[in-house]
């Protein structure tokens, strides 16, 4: 049922808002629900992103989805291109996938958005997503948000 560390992190940190968030989002093949509504359930976060979903039409949705997608090409490109995770083109797709989960989900700052980089490396299901984009994605992800975050803390 995934990463143990992930799940802890989630659980002790402040940044258990922002997993509740992602692990409600069906992320590749896999669905969380039951995960989700067990550890995170009781939440802020849990309830605001119900909340926000309840009122989604099926175009919502996939704005949603082509909104975080096209941060995730930022990345690739930029990783593709051989620019370091601190470039400004890496600090724009990190701000591109910010923005897309406050957009649609909640606010998400640069501590939730940390927290979420952390559980794309310790969580195998998140990692692999970003693997099967593109070998290495995931590493680049996280070291660009943690970057970002540090720019702008």
């Amino acid at each position: 049922m995934g990463c143990r560390l992930a799940r802890l992190h989630c659980a002790t940190s402040s940044h258990r808002d922002a997993c509740a968030w992602y692990y409600n989002v069906k992320v590749s093949t896999y669905s969380f629900d039951e995960e989700v509504q067990e550890r995170w359930g009781h939440t802020d976060a849990y309830q605001e992103s119900k909340q926000r979903q309840s009122h989604y039409t099926a175009e919502d949705i996939e704005m949603a989805k082509k909104q975080a997608a096209q941060a995730v090409d930022m990345f690739v490109v930029a990783m593709t291109a051989g620019l370091p995770a601190t470039s400004p083109e890496a600090a724009q797709a990190a701000e591109a996938h910010r923005q897309a989960i406050s957009d649609w989900w909640y606010n998400c700052s640069y501590d939730i958005q940390a927290g979420l980089a952390e559980m794309y490396l310790a969580d195998s299901r998140f990692r692999q997503t970003y693997e099967d984009i593109h070998p290495g994605l995931s590493q680049f992800i996280h070291d660009a948000i943690m970057a970002n975050a540090i720019a702008n803390s």
